[in-house]
């Protein structure tokens, strides 16, 4: 019986140590976490119209890994340009803000990945029947945001699909404006992270609807210092926590992100 005992004292004791993850030992000690954000990507952070406080699915997820690291979320706010100097120098210890995680970022962070994303057509709801499937496009006038990966990722889809003839690519100064050139007919169509487009149409009723399929497949993830293993593990782990426990379910469906949830955290999957 003892040895039964003993044994079973030991698996415990090795269970413990390997489902154990330490966090680095100066975020441990300072109880907290300095995470880079830029609030104008709704849903995933903005500020709240009526209160000025930082909301979205980002933010919220946020703190709930927090809580289940045991530390806190620390926000600073700071422009997208600044992300990777950040990281690079320091001045924070994650990105959560809609970053996308490419393979060309690897070198200057880790990411851990959180969400499907990748972008998506759509035109007003008005000139539906002339837009079935995606391959109606070809030919016509489409526009994005010129600050995005989506010019690319346009005229990479243009070429493998529409040969003789391409999409017409229109540089918009961000998604309002495409938006705007969308209802005043300046582009047939427009492109929108397919994270994000639930809530643009909830917010105009009636006036966008999708065209085909998410094109770039890619994951959202969380940036993190390249040497930073314990807290990559730690932040893999959290996320995979949330997933089993259900928070990033009720998450995932209060935002409206139910067809980008994932079910499993990953490293670098991004391409």
């Amino acid at each position: 019986m003892m040895k039964l005992l003993l044994a079973a004292a030991l698996i415990g004791a090795a269970t413990v140590t390997v489902g154990a993850v330490e966090l680095p030992p100066d975020i441990a000690k300072q109880g907290s976490i300095k995470v880079a954000i830029v609030p104008n990507y709704p849903p995933m952070e903005f500020r709240d119209p009526a209160t000025s406080a930082l909301t979205g699915f980002d933010v919220e997820l946020g703190e709930a890994l927090g809580r289940k690291l045991g530390i806190k979320i620390v926000w600073q706010e700071t422009s997208f340009d600044q992300f990777m100097p950040s990281i690079a120098t320091g001045r924070v210890d994650a990105i959560l803000s809609g970053m996308t995680d490419y393979a060309s970022r690897h070198e200057a962070a880790t990411f851990v990945d959180y969400l499907r994303s990748g972008p998506h057509f759509f035109v007003q709801q008005s000139r539906a029947a002339e837009f079935k499937d995606a391959a109606a496009l070809c030919g016509k006038k489409v526009g994005a945001s010129r600050r995005t990966s989506f010019p690319a990722q346009v005229a990479a889809w243009s070429e493998a699909h529409c040969v003789s003839n391409p999409i017409q690519f229109v540089g918009t100064d961000g998604s309002a404006d495409a938006r705007t050139q969308l209802k005043q007919g300046r582009i047939d169509a427009a492109v929108q992270g397919s994270e994000t487009l639930p809530y643009i149409m909830d917010l105009e009723p009636g006036a966008y609807t999708p065209v085909g399929e998410t094109f770039t497949p890619g994951f959202t993830a969380i940036a993190l210092p390249v040497k930073e293993k314990a807290l990559q593990q730690a932040m893999v782990e959290a996320v995979d926590a949330l997933i089993a426990d259900g928070t990033y379910r009720i998450l995932l469906a209060k935002w409206k992100l139910n067809d980008n949830g994932i079910e499993k955290a990953t490293i670098n999957a991004g391409q």
